[in-house]
């Protein structure tokens, strides 16, 4: 529906009178008195809505972008909400931690403040850090909260505000509704309870963490690694921060582990929110490896380690001569596969396997997962898109006596261990190194583990088919794709016939997954289609796995990845005609 203009202009003014920061004011007078319309529409179509990882979106002015108004707003509720449950939550504080990215510094800043106005201690991180060492401070400290400014992968024009609760892991419903029912029920920014920063410093309410809460996050990573000091072989590796703030902690981590010889790549060292070298700073983005892997053959390197800008994922690419750069990037889901393999036969046979082994992933994460954790007596659960559900269900089955060996997301996330309840790309990365070395001094590589592998339990084709849909226009679109697959369901994809139908909408369908929307199906040659809107970009994603057993003899696995690559390129194009316009 079309907003009136009148109400939408009323709307604009209306947030110019609680809005304090003056970069946004800015804005938003130049956008209402250049009458932009279309601009004004699509920053109150309606508020950020607490996604897959927090709030998330472009910064600017509006209820629809990051900015000082929405991130006190939710520190708010946050802060009431807290109190509301934990009787000590005040006393128990919460974390503040950012990234390097535009605005990060002054909301943070505001997040403390609004939280020291309500009485609650804030337990502050004074310099940039990834966001699982917050996580990690936050379980560490039994903080009440952690609330982290970032906005992970996201291109350079966006910022978020990323919630944990007590238990330390992302917060998942009724926790976020609460805190958006008391965001939205806030009658001005500019009257809610805040103190100086400076003030509260004074005052106690504010605590900067110092060193010993880094030593404390690096010694639980060792613990929670399996390999030997020093590893069995060297192995060479380059690895980017691209331009985020993993790069001093990956490297204290690594050479902890005993590898020496890890380099960095120098111009995307350190946190730098224009991101000049790379567009989209995701290692998954066509591109963003280049400077890395350009280090990689000058040096000779057999693998490259390349974090996202908070350093919560962690991309891998190997040396493969086949490769016409040189090297081969494993997809998420092939490098959770080996992880997997490796952390549960390494602690099986080091006799450190828990009686009850438990391994979690998500929907649209490869289902090898199955497989390879029945070849270790170990359960795998599946739960929706987002790491706050892989630590609600390992949080649930504990009581049963089930423990946490491994955990993963197909976009490039890997939790390796307890000490930390998200993704961490510091200790994944530890963790892939201890693979590579261990498998080299059999004088294997990652990609001959992952051969082995494939021969063993099929080869798993995986593809995404990602459709940007920006706006207003954008938004419509989704709806409207996702409305009609509703409406006409496929009977058959690219030729196969559906067997099964899975709509997270309907409750009878959902088989104690939350509600979402997500539509799957499993179709009669052993592929899979997955349709789900992003939580965090303005995008449509198609996910697709394709399974081939491969058969006895030489040249059968080649085959079979034939095979699987050309039925993904049929899905890839049923795909995309369904999502075309039109």
């Amino acid at each position: 529906m079309t907003p009136d203009r009148d109400d939408l202009l009323a709307r604009a003014r209306a947030w110019l009178t609680e809005d304090f920061d003056v970069e946004t004011r800015r804005e938003l007078e130049q956008l209402i008195d250049a009458d932009d319309f279309a601009s004004l529409a699509e920053r109150f179509a309606g508020p950020l809505e607490f996604g897959t990882a927090g709030l998330r979106g472009l910064v600017g002015a509006g209820p629809g972008r990051m900015n000082a108004v929405v991130v006190a707003r939710a520190t708010a509720g946050l802060a009431q909400q807290i109190k509301e449950t934990l009787p000590d939550a005040a006393e128990r504080g919460v974390v503040i931690a950012r990234d390097g990215r535009r605005m990060s510094p002054e909301l943070a800043r505001i997040a403390a403040e609004i939280l020291a106005g309500h009485g609650v201690k804030v337990l502050w991180f004074e310099a940039p850090v990834p966001t699982p060492v917050a996580a990690f401070a936050g379980k560490h400290l039994n903080a009440a909260a952690i609330a982290v400014v970032t906005a992970s992968h996201n291109p350079p024009e966006y910022n978020g505000f990323k919630v944990y609760g007590d238990s330390g892991h992302q917060i998942v419903p009724p926790q976020d509704e609460r805190i958006r029912a008391i965001a939205d029920g806030v009658a001005s920014a500019r009257e809610l309870p805040r103190r100086d920063f400076d003030d509260a410093v004074r005052g106690g309410l504010v605590q900067v963490l110092g060193d010993e809460l880094e030593e404390a996050y690096l010694k639980a990573l060792d613990d929670q690694c399996l390999g030997s000091v020093p590893p069995p072989a060297q192995v060479t590796a380059v690895h980017t921060a691209l331009h985020g703030v993993g790069d001093r902690w990956i490297h204290r981590a690594l050479t902890r582990r005993g590898f020496t010889d890890v380099h960095r790549v120098a111009a995307q060292a350190e946190p730098n929110a224009a991101f000049p070298t790379v567009r989209f700073p995701n290692p998954e983005e066509a591109g963003a490896l280049d400077l890395a892997t350009d280090e990689a053959r000058a040096r000779g390197a057999e693998l490259i380690l390349a974090n996202d800008p908070d350093a919560d994922r962690l991309c891998v690419a190997v040396a493969d001569a086949a490769s016409s750069d040189g090297f081969r990037v494993l997809t998420g889901n092939q490098l959770g596969i080996l992880l997997a393999d490796w952390l549960l036969g390494e602690r099986q046979r080091q006799g450190k396997l828990p009686d009850k082994p438990l391994v979690v992933t998500t929907i649209v994460s490869t289902s090898m997962l199955e497989r390879v954790a029945a070849a270790y007596g170990a359960r795998c659960d599946e739960v929706l898109t987002g790491f706050k559900w892989l630590w609600k269900k390992a949080l649930e089955l504990e009581p049963q006596g089930y423990r946490w060996v491994f955990g993963f997301e197909e976009a490039l996330g890997y939790c390796v261990g307890p000490a930390v309840r998200d993704k961490d790309g510091v200790s994944a990365a530890q963790v892939a190194l201890e693979l590579a070395a261990a498998l080299k001094a059999q004088g294997k590589t990652l990609l001959d583990r992952l051969e082995e592998l494939t021969r063993q339990h099929g080869v798993y084709a995986t593809s995404q088919v990602s459709t940007t849909l920006p706006g207003l226009e954008g938004a419509a679109r989704i709806q409207q794709v996702m409305k009609q697959l509703r409406a006409d369901p496929p009977g058959a994809i690219a030729g196969s016939r559906v067997t099964r139908a899975r709509d997270l909408m309907d409750a009878a369908q959902t088989g104690g997954l939350p509600r979402s929307n997500v539509l799957t199906w499993w179709l009669e040659d052993d592929s899979r289609v997955i349709f789900r809107p992003s939580g965090t970009e303005p995008k449509l994603k198609a996910y697709l796995e394709v399974r081939q057993e491969v058969g006895a003899g030489e040249g059968a696995l080649a085959e079979a990845e034939r095979r699987a690559r050309a039925r993904l390129g049929e899905l890839e194009a049923w795909v995309r005609q369904v999502v075309a316009p039109g």
